[in-house]
């Protein structure tokens, strides 16, 4: 996938926004003192599927460093996602991605993720997907998905 490689990361300006709304977390490769290994942006979304009023905490992006992969940090990242909006009264984490990629789409739905029918997709993600298709990614090989908050 050399042309998403390609993209530029996200600004210093975007991540400090992220930071200071409180909807960005990075994890470590172990240790304090121990380098970057991987982060997650998130946005919230009115996303009302099936109930009026629900909002979801829409991961814009998650990242591991290669270095770090095969270490479980994306998906604790995940979790810890979840912890958030569960904290926050939200209904549920949701996210876009690559449908036929084995590390994206698959890997998701092992960490609790399910694909949502195109009936199943609120305003919130339509705006997201819009966004996608206008940067140039084929809505035709990207899937909305989502997870349930556990409200333990």
């Amino acid at each position: 996938m050399p042309d998403i490689a390609a993209d530029e990361p996200p600004s210093i300006a975007t991540l400090e926004g992220y930071r200071a709304a409180g909807w960005s977390w990075v994890i470590t490769g172990g240790g304090p003192s121990a380098p970057v290994a991987g982060y997650v942006l998130v946005d919230v979304l009115d996303e009302p599927g099936r109930r009026p009023g629900e909002r979801a905490a829409h991961v814009e992006q998650v990242s591991v460093d290669p270095l770090f992969s095969h270490r479980g940090l994306g998906r604790r990242l995940l979790d810890h996602v979840a912890d958030i909006a569960r904290g926050h009264g939200l209904d549920a984490i949701t996210l876009t991605t690559f449908r036929d990629v084995p590390w994206n789409a698959p890997y998701y739905g092992r960490c609790g993720f399910r694909v949502l029918d195109d009936d199943d997709i609120g305003p919130g993600l339509r705006r997201v997907r819009d966004r996608e298709a206008a940067h140039g990614l084929d809505p035709a090989g990207r899937v909305c998905m989502r997870r349930e908050v556990d409200r333990r």
